[in-house]
């Protein structure tokens, strides 16, 4: 049995929902991962930005198996200052065309949403 202490712990008090809208107006619910403690999970896609810009949108398999976003990876978590996740579909198109309109996203309530 694990004590309430230890579940207390596992709980991110931080993570907040705030809504984006995309390039094709879509409004997308995101939730915001505390940025010091950031660490990527398979079946997430992640948005990484700084202020309303979107600086990358991906995966972990984005990382792992295309260089040009790993690199892109890498530069956004040099300038960013915030990240936030989301489910990502299973179907492939799907998750690229989400990840095309997210990469013009901006936030709907200007930077307090964010």
């Amino acid at each position: 049995m694990v004590s309430s202490s230890s579940q207390i712990r596992n709980v991110t008090p931080y993570a907040r929902i705030v809504r984006w809208r995309g390039k094709s107006g879509r409004a997308y619910p995101l939730t915001s991962e505390k940025f010091d403690d950031f660490a990527l999970h398979s079946g997430e896609l992640y948005v990484v930005a700084n202020g309303d810009m979107v600086l990358w949108v991906g995966s972990d398999a984005d990382i792992i198996n295309d260089q040009s976003s790993r690199a892109r990876f890498r530069l956004a978590i040099d300038c960013a200052d915030r990240v936030f996740s989301l489910d990502a579909p299973s179907d492939e198109v799907a998750r690229m065309t989400l990840v095309w309109d997210l990469e013009g996203a901006e936030p709907l309530n200007g930077l307090s949403a964010a």
